[in-house]
């Protein structure tokens, strides 16, 4: 197909938005469905955690077809922590739908995928989507869109963007409030008259820039991108370059697949402008170009951002260590590593200085947060230590700098005290404060990404449940100084065994539980929070004391509170330096780092002197 009858869009927006759903839509309005198949909700949601949680994580490609015009549509991430993803994707699009929720407006997600769009010079189209949201404020939000776009520079040319009022649950969009409400026609119109057709290079050697990396069971390492020159055919022989120049690889493309709705097809030859995905090669990864042997300079490709937080990965060496999961060796877990290196260029990974530990840098806690769930679902038994942030010295004044985030609070009036309380205490400053309607008021801070770790399950208790918190990473900035961390200590276990009721009715007056009666302890386990500042050793496995004297009462029912459960995420925002999470297939453990109370002694004296 020739690229004039090609067209690629990539759909971005603010995580819960409406993209996938959206997409969904597209592909059945377009016939990629027949009329019975039976589809899941979110069909480009394929992944179990990204179905489970409700965000896409990985971006994914699909096609469809309007009028004879091919258009490939890209569903990418909504949250800022996969935001490598989304930088990626605009690379091989020549146009953007931007998608804003009619009630909530543009998020920091949504500047920030928006800020990559227009400097890339795309003109997006905007579609305003959830009109029937009973909190609607179709007008308003169309409004604060087009503030957004001349706060981040746009051109002329891309403020004078189209607007589509839409419901992506029920399937249409109209370029008006009032118009039919039947179908998505307005928006398939739309792309092929707004969105350009790929300008490329048909007589030039064959280019392409790998832009996402899957793996499959059959063919192997699967990529994708838009072929930017030349013609790609079956079996052609190919090298591949990387950004300084030097040849990775030679092969051959044994495997050449275009998208047609949810599906790969295969194909003997694809021209420059479509979005193809090959197999055959073995080394190639994110961002390398794939090139016919003649090609020697490597296409441009868009620098990741760095990453800005870090958690070490270790084996668990506690005491339960290789009883409920299956790969549990240092060098299983580096190999699960490297491996993810390869198609998320967001993580970096290098080797500790700890034994059978391993340095993990990514953009942010979910998104650490979703690896380490993946790997536990592979059977991998991890222990995690606290998230740190990754500090620099300035190239020009040698200060110290932290990275900073942009954070966006939507919160009812009651409550937005105690949450700029908190903030300050956590080095935020305030940048607006706004009424949002409906009793809300919106509240912005800057902040040092340390101020948040460990925030989001506090934030949620002093609003009871009703703030919205959003972030997105905003640079680097001098470091703020101390900033104070969890103010409990912990009740910590000096016995092995399972935890006995009687034992943990008289400890649930000492602080909140983690723990069942009948749940595995060791010793330097976390069993819960202390009530007050200091670590407490305690004994879950204490047993009633019985005697052949009969009561002369019944004994009293020991009605125990019900533990608090925390998710990994939770879990790993809640401990402290000193403090780690096991994680293995079955359960999340909160644990001392050094397990001998002796040994935790003289550990914590050693840090005492070194920061005195």
């Amino acid at each position: 197909m020739s690229a004039a009858n090609i067209r690629n869009v990539a759909i971005i927006a603010h995580v819960d938005h409406g993209k996938t759903t959206l997409v969904d839509q597209l592909l059945r309005q377009a016939g990629a469905f027949r009329a019975n198949q039976q589809v899941a909700e979110r069909a480009m949601d394929r992944n179990d955690l990204e179905r489970e949680r409700g965000i896409t994580i990985l971006a994914k490609s699909t096609a469809v077809e309007w009028k004879g015009v091919k258009i490939n549509i890209v569903d990418t991430p909504g949250h800022a922590d996969f935001g490598g993803e989304v930088e990626r994707i605009l690379s091989m699009v020549d146009g953007a739908i931007v998608l804003c929720d009619a009630a909530e407006g543009p998020l920091p997600q949504t500047k920030f995928v928006l800020t990559k769009a227009l400097a890339r010079g795309i003109k997006p189209i905007v579609v305003i989507n959830k009109v029937d949201r009973q909190d609607a404020r179709a007008h308003e939000v169309h409004d604060e869109v087009f503030d957004l776009f001349a706060a981040l520079g746009a051109t002329d040319e891309q403020l004078d963007f189209h607007t589509l009022f839409a419901s992506g649950r029920q399937g249409w969009a109209d370029e008006s409030m009032e118009g039919p409400r039947k179908d998505l026609s307005a928006m398939f119109d739309l792309i092929l008259s707004h969105v350009p057709a790929p300008t490329v290079d048909d007589e030039a050697p064959f280019a392409m820039n790998a832009s996402i990396l899957e793996s499959d069971n059959f063919l192997g390492r699967i990529l994708t991108g838009r072929v930017e020159q030349g013609v790609a055919r079956l079996n052609m022989p190919v090298r591949v370059l990387r950004q300084d120049g030097s040849v990775v690889e030679s092969g051959r493309l044994t495997k050449l697949m275009t998208f047609s709705g949810l599906d790969r097809v295969p194909v003997d030859e694809v021209r420059a402008g479509d979005i193809i995905a090959i197999a055959g090669l073995s080394d190639a990864t994110i961002p390398d170009t794939i090139a016919a042997p003649e090609v020697t300079t490597p296409l441009p490709a868009i620098p990741v951002d760095p990453p800005t937080l870090a958690m070490t990965f270790r084996i668990n060496d506690g005491p339960l260590g290789g009883r409920e999961g299956k790969k549990v060796t240092s060098r299983q877990i580096r190999d699960r590593l490297m491996k993810e290196t390869e198609g998320n260029v967001a993580i970096k990974v290098k080797v500790s200085e700890e034994v059978d530990a391993f340095e993990v840098a990514g953009r942010g806690e979910l998104q650490l947060g979703v690896l380490i769930e993946q790997m536990r679902r592979e059977g991998f038994e991890l222990t995690i230590g606290r998230p740190r942030v990754l500090t620099r010295d300035n190239p020009e004044t040698g200060e110290k700098e932290e990275p900073y985030e942009e954070c966006l609070i939507d919160v009812d009036e009651q409550y937005s005290g105690v949450v700029v309380e908190k903030m300050s205490v956590r080095k935020g400053m305030m940048q607006d404060m706004r009424p949002s309607g409906g009793g809300k008021v919106r509240l912005t801070f800057n902040i040092p990404s340390r101020g948040l770790i460990g925030y989001h399950g506090e934030f949620l208790t002093d609003t009871r449940g009703t703030g919205i918190m959003n972030r997105l990473f905003l640079g680097y900035q001098p470091w703020a100084g101390v900033i104070e961390g969890r103010r409990n200590g912990s009740l910590i276990s000096n016995s092995d065994g399972e935890a006995i009721q009687y034992a943990l009715f008289y400890l649930q007056e000492r602080g909140t539980l983690f723990v069942n009666p009948g749940d595995k302890v060791y010793v330097g386990l976390i069993l819960g929070e202390n009530s007050r500042d200091n670590d407490l050793d305690v004994n879950p496995i204490k047993e009633k004391k019985l005697t052949n004297i009969r009561a002369a009462g019944k004994d009293e029912a020991l009605l125990l509170i019900p533990p608090r459960r925390m998710s990994l995420e939770q879990a790993i925002a809640y401990i402290e330096d000193d403090e780690l999470v096991e994680v293995t297939p079955s359960a999340v453990r909160l644990r001392k780092r050094y397990l001998d109370p002796h040994e935790r002694k003289k550990h914590a004296r050693r840090a005492e002197s070194e920061a005195a």
